[in-house]
């Protein structure tokens, strides 16, 4: 029997309808709306896809955008002066800066400067560490790794005392979700490409959460029956039947899994479409937080 398909683009959209109506309720009753600035250094073709979707779905839901579009040799201290300028703006609840940033800039310094209270992208060093202590809460929650949590809750799935295996130790997914399970009460894995006998410890998941970037590298035989399996992968393939000539395909070999888990998600169309409404989600937040509305 084939696996229930975990809908993340319906469940994604559910959630902006629930976003949308708590934000035209703030505006009913304080005529404020939340704020997001995205900054965009450079002209790399997909992060200018993404916010371009993270703009679009900031108007459907009725928050504000601030963007800022800055060349590609804008040096470290211009780019510290913007994300200040952010953090003193008031009607700024969240602050985005698009990664990667050029190399020539210092990652860690820019993310550290923006104001904790405004890190919707859940990357200061603090949300982080608070997120990787007992009984600490972060202001906020990597976007990704906060929706495959939301798609587990919302499609039913038990994580108290499941056996969670996370392949990949990245600070954007792996570590941070790994981080949520074991706060969940999962008895927890994390798999890296120097794992040794990698297929039998993927295969003692009850939940697996594959975020690895190598395309379809599990396999049918890599999992137990009744697996329930959140594919963070994002790969092009090459496909010469397709118009674009490439294909999208996750971690996960989807039609030899399907047979075998419990439910999957789909690539494209599970975490991807979770990703922007957790953003939205932390951005609405936010603005309650700096509202006095939590």
């Amino acid at each position: 029997m084939s696996a229930k398909i975990i809908d993340g683009k319906a469940i994604a959209a559910t959630i902006r309808g629930e976003i949308k109506a708590e934000v035209e309720a703030m505006k009913a009753q304080y005529n404020k709306v939340p704020g997001l600035a995205a900054v965009l250094v450079g002209e790399r073709r997909d992060s200018q896809t993404y916010v371009r979707m993270k703009k679009r779905a900031c108007a459907e839901v009725g928050i504000t955008s601030f963007g800022y579009d800055l060349p590609g040799d804008t040096s470290q201290e211009d780019l510290l002066e913007v994300v200040r300028e952010l953090n003193a703006n008031p009607d700024v609840h969240g602050i985005l800066v698009q990664l990667p940033l050029p190399d020539h800039i210092d990652e860690e310094e820019i993310l550290g400067a923006i104001s904790l209270e405004k890190d919707v992208d859940g990357f200061h060093p603090l949300n982080i560490g608070r997120l990787s202590m007992k009984r600490r809460d972060p202001l906020f929650v990597p976007c990704t790794p906060k929706g495959c949590i939301e798609l587990l809750d919302r499609t039913g799935v038990e994580i108290e005392g499941k056996r969670a295996v996370v392949l990949g130790r990245s600070n954007i997914v792996g570590l941070p979700v790994a981080m949520l399970l074991l706060h969940r009460n999962a008895t927890l894995t994390i798999c890296h490409s120097r794992t040794k006998d990698l297929p039998s410890v993927v295969r003692e998941a009850d939940i697996l959460v594959a975020a690895v970037g190598r395309p379809e590298m599990v396999r049918g035989d890599w999992v137990k029956p009744g697996v329930v399996v959140i594919d963070v992968g994002v790969n092009a393939v090459d496909d010469p039947t397709r118009e674009k000539g490439y294909r999208l395909v996750g971690d996960v070999a989807f039609d030899e899994v399907k047979e075998v888990a419990a439910a999957i998600t789909p690539v494209p169309g599970g975490v991807g479409p979770m990703t922007i409404a957790m953003l939205l989600r932390n951005t609405l937040d936010s603005a309650k937080r700096a509202l006095g509305m939590e």
